[in-house]
């Protein structure tokens, strides 16, 4: 009896063991083929530009081709689906945007939710910026605000629900406390409206914008960063505007399916890592208007998690559904 009662109490543990050895040795043979980044928007955009800046680094890192496709739609919903979907094996990826932690909240019926991901590594961030066209009277954005509890005022973002949009009516709504009307664009006609005088203000990725900002063709008044940005070091904060403490802006960042194996997830975020720290990655990125990120794979989750709650706050205080 105390032989059976033995085998039966190392049985548990060393099925543990081959577990670990197994995604161990996963981890080291990983990849074996090539591998799938699904890309939550067009083809030419920031997403777009990261996720394929990545995906050619790591194949040429790990010897295998991480082929970039573009699937578009209902604000990256549709490409967050079909990878929530896939075979967790790590072969399937998603480069998404702060997009995916707003629909959690503002889009019930999107046919996944947040668990069914598990985010690999939150890569860079642009804040948001606020701009008008240089003939816009207000020359400051204490004296735009001003002028609009005065006066209702338009302004525009790329898309009904995107982070612009929210973060806007948050500022002006509940903040500001501002009368602003809201009209939304299609990606770069936002910046063609604001250019053309169309539209009196736009709220926008700052990368978006770096180029018009530093050729006068639009006016910055406000970034939505701690310090500024040396994108466009003219532009003011909005701390420096009157309104401290609001950092908003759009973070980019890789995602699996959520039971993929600790081991090939962990060996993602090591090589992403390593890659992000890369100098000709930093200044690519810089010259755009974006701050690198790099953190372990614990603080990504950590990060991940309080962007869903922060943005869900945001959802409700200006009652957005795109339901």
């Amino acid at each position: 009896m105390r032989t059976m009662t033995s085998i039966f109490r190392i049985l548990p543990v060393t099925a543990a063991a081959a577990l670990m050895l197994t995604q161990q040795v996963s981890a080291q043979e990983y990849p074996a083929r090539d591998v799938r980044v699904v890309v939550g928007f067009a083809p030419g955009g920031a997403t777009d530009l990261i996720a394929r800046l990545v995906s050619q680094k790591l194949g040429e890192k790990l010897g295998r081709a991480f082929v970039v496709e573009n699937r578009g739609g209902a604000s990256g919903a549709i490409a967050s689906r079909d990878v929530s979907k896939s075979a967790p094996d790590g072969y399937t990826m998603l480069t998404m945007t702060s997009s995916l932690a707003i629909s959690e909240t503002a889009n019930k019926n999107k046919g996944f939710s947040v668990s069914d991901l598990r985010a690999v590594a939150i890569v860079a961030i642009s804040p948001y910026a606020l701009t008008v066209h240089p003939s816009n009277p207000a020359k400051t954005l204490k004296e735009f605000i001003a002028a609009g509890r005065e006066k209702s005022f338009t302004y525009g973002s790329p898309g009904v629900g995107s982070g612009p949009h929210i973060g806007a009516e948050y500022f002006f709504k509940e903040i500001a406390k501002v009368k602003a009307v809201h009209v939304p664009f299609a990606n770069a006609r936002a910046e063609v409206a604001a250019q053309g005088g169309h539209i009196d203000a736009l709220v926008i990725s700052l990368p978006a914008v770096t180029q018009s900002i530093n050729e006068n063709l639009l006016r910055g008044l406000g970034v939505a960063s701690e310090a500024r940005n040396p994108a466009v070091p003219q532009m003011p904060t909005l701390a420096e505007g009157g309104y401290p403490n609001i950092n908003l802006g759009s973070w980019n960042g890789f995602f699996v399916p959520a039971k993929t194996p600790d081991a090939v997830v962990k060996k993602l975020n090591a090589e992403i890592n390593q890659i992000m720290q890369g100098a000709d990655v930093k200044e690519k990125l810089k010259s755009l208007g974006f701050d690198v990120i790099i953190k372990p794979l614990p603080e990504t989750s950590d990060f991940f998690k309080s962007e869903v709650e922060n943005w869900g706050r945001m959802v409700t205080a200006v009652g957005f559904s795109s339901d």
